[in-house]
């Protein structure tokens, strides 16, 4: 079982947005003021969207332009879980999952306990499952500072009512990966992350087509391969598909009504590498005295081209939006023509999506 990811790297790019809020802003005299997301680093404040919500966002995605049916959500008390069934619901293999359930309790051989009357015996467990898509936040590439935006309700009899939020223009960037070869795939062992799936769903799934392979990292007590349960490749391939694909009509954002941002990428690096480092990171900083201002950093691409060339398996695809950093444009096209790093095809944001998704297909086992 090969080891491959898709690691990705997005830059966004909004005017006058509020993304993702923070709740009462405590700085403000007025009762009613929203504050945005922002953290701080080397005494700069940088906006973001948090990971959680861009995740939001990509199951909406999902679910209303690839025509996934999610997982359904129980609340008991203080906790809520989805129903934690990745062979019925692809989000469940895809975003991952931890539920309490019922299972069969084994004896030594692994084989189920019976009582006197024959019936299996139960027992508590947790099933949990390790998300194969992990993401970053979406933080601005260079500092911001939000505008405070005064407002007021004043269609009503007597007095407006004022409030007030947090608005802000920023490039902002985020990562992702997505592990090609646990998309589809589980195990079972009682470890944490590792026990996706009880006894019963196990033995559903190969009854309806699933298959056992061997786990090429993790051996028994014995000197034998654990088995992992797989679905078939086209499944596997339409949730990787599908996952990517998102991201050509992904939307969100908080105050929408008044405050629409396109969070669709406006660039885009998408390549498949066998380890699970993200080399992609620093190409886009900032400069200034404030440090506002976004710079593409096209010699940190090149190097990490070059230091990890022989982590790449096959093209490197780098889309961006016509207007979007149109003085970079030059220098990507030489991408091309460099010998020393992996192929590099420049092309716009969906053509970037839709080639690598062609290439994916043929390294899926």
């Amino acid at each position: 079982m090969k080891n491959l990811k898709t690691q990705g790297f997005v830059l966004i790019d909004v005017d006058v947005v509020a993304l993702n809020n923070a709740g009462k802003n405590t700085q403000s005299n007025n009762d009613n003021a929203i504050a945005t997301k922002s953290i701080r680093k080397n005494g700069r404040s940088y906006v973001y969207v948090s990971g959680q919500a861009w995740r939001y966002w990509w199951r909406e995605a999902l679910q209303k332009n690839a025509g996934w049916i999610m997982s359904p959500i129980t609340r008991e008390g203080k906790i809520a879980f989805t129903n934690a069934d990745p062979f019925k619901y692809p989000d469940d293999d895809v975003f991952g999952y931890m539920r309490a359930a019922k299972d069969a309790e084994l004896d030594e051989n692994g084989d189920p306990v019976k009582d006197k009357k024959g019936n299996i015996k139960m027992t508590n467990v947790t099933v949990t499952r390790i998300s194969p898509l992990k993401n970053s936040t979406i933080i601005s590439a260079a500092s911001v500072r939000p505008e405070e935006n005064w407002s007021s309700m004043s269609r009503q009899e007597g007095d407006a009512v004022p409030y007030e939020k947090q608005e802000y223009c920023a490039i902002m960037k985020g990562m992702f990966s997505l592990d090609l070869s646990m998309v589809g795939t589980f195990s079972s062992y009682d470890r944490t992350g590792f026990k996706n799936l009880s006894i019963f769903l196990q033995e559903e799934a190969i009854k309806n087509g699933a298959e056992e392979i061997d786990d090429p990292y993790i051996l028994d007590g014995k000197g034998n391969p654990k088995k992992l349960v797989r679905l078939e490749k086209d499944i596997r391939e339409k949730r990787i598909f599908d996952t990517i694909q998102a991201l050509k009509t992904i939307s969100g954002g908080a105050m929408q009504t008044n405050n629409m941002g396109d969070v669709t990428p406006k660039f885009i690096i998408l390549a498949t590498a066998n380890t699970g480092n993200h080399p992609f990171s620093h190409i886009v900083g900032s400069k200034g005295q404030r440090d506002d201002e976004v710079v593409f950093n096209f010699e940190g691409l090149v190097e990490v081209l070059k230091d990890y060339k022989e982590t790449f398996d096959g093209s490197v695809f780098i889309g961006r939006r016509s207007g979007f950093m149109d003085e970079i444009a030059s220098q990507l096209d030489s991408l091309e023509t460099l010998t020393d790093i992996p192929v590099v095809k420049v092309l716009s944001v969906n053509e970037a999506i839709d080639k690598y998704c062609e290439q994916m297909k043929s390294q899926i086992e």
